[in-house]
Formats: C-alpha cells, structure tokens, sequence
C-alpha cells in the first residue's frame, strides 16, 4: 500500500470508486482545502486503487466546542477505509501514522480527531493509538441524498488528542 497526497486528475476516481455524500467532507471539497493550503487530503493506494482516504485539517476541527477547548489543534478527518473487506487491515493506522509524521515535520506536537459515539470500532482504534478524550461536541454536516438533496445532520462525537 502507498500514501500519496491527493493530486488533481485523482478526484474523477475517487468520486467514481467512492461517491462521497457530504458536501463538505465530498472529494472536491477536500481537494480544494488542500490547494488553499489549508490541509493534506491523504489517499491509500492499493494494487492502483485507492482503497480509502483522510484529511488533516491544519486549520483545526470546524466545530466551535473543539476550537474554544482546543485552538490551533489540527484535525484528522475523514478517516476511512474501502471497502469494508478492507477495514481492520491497517489501512486506518497507516493513515494515522501518515499523518502524525506531516505534523511532527511541520512541528507540530498535538493532533486531534473526532469519533462518533456509535462508532465504537474506530474509538478503540484510536485509543490504542494513544488519542485520548478532550471534549465532546456535536458534528454537524450536510448531507447529499441520490437527488442531490441536502438534509442537515447532527451527531454526537467526541474530539480524541495525541501529543506526539
């Protein structure tokens, strides 16, 4: 498996292999944060697909809980593995590991993600990885049915941090 930064010509596949459904989490999004400079859109490669993806968000976590506790603190987002045959095969720990190791030659020395509380497997993913809870928070997000229709959503998560 390889982790490159997302290029330009690799949104198209990533769309096609794994539509997004959130309008600011959807691949275009993400890609554009990181040409403002604004974060890294991490993509894990397999036998030339891409098999899931992450964000570090340098700018920190969008939610108004997380920055009042925790400024300046940059975000893991978006982890995620594809398909799920794949998932509990280290694709997740790679990309966190990807991640922690931009920050630290960036000097940057806390990272920060959020879990949903009925996401119990990721949880113990990232505990033992050494995140552990800061403050809890409502995720809110914008999601896109097949019609292209948006419906607001809201979940309850809590935003794990990691000295490194």
């Amino acid at each position: 498996m390889e982790i490159a930064e997302c290029r330009a010509g690799d949104v198209e596949v990533l769309e096609r292999r794994m539509p997004s459904h959130s309008a600011e989490g959807s691949h275009a999004a993400r890609f554009a944060r990181q040409r403002a400079g604004e974060s890294t859109y991490l993509i894990p490669w397999l036998e030339g697909r891409p098999v899931g993806h992450a964000e570090i968000r340098w700018t920190g976590c969008a939610a108004p809980e997380v920055r009042a506790a925790r400024p300046g603190c940059p975000e893991i987002n978006g982890l995620f593995a594809w398909p799920a045959p794949l998932r509990s095969r280290g694709i997740g720990t790679a990309l966190v590991h990807t991640a922690e190791r931009l920050a630290g030659e960036r000097g940057i020395d806390v990272m920060g993600l959020g879990v949903g509380d009925g996401n119990p497997r990721a949880a113990e993913l990232y505990a033992r990885l050494g995140y552990r809870p800061a403050v809890a928070y409502m995720d809110r997000w914008t999601r896109l049915d097949p019609d292209g229709v948006r419906h607001e959503q809201a979940d309850p998560c809590v935003f794990l941090v990691k000295a490194l």
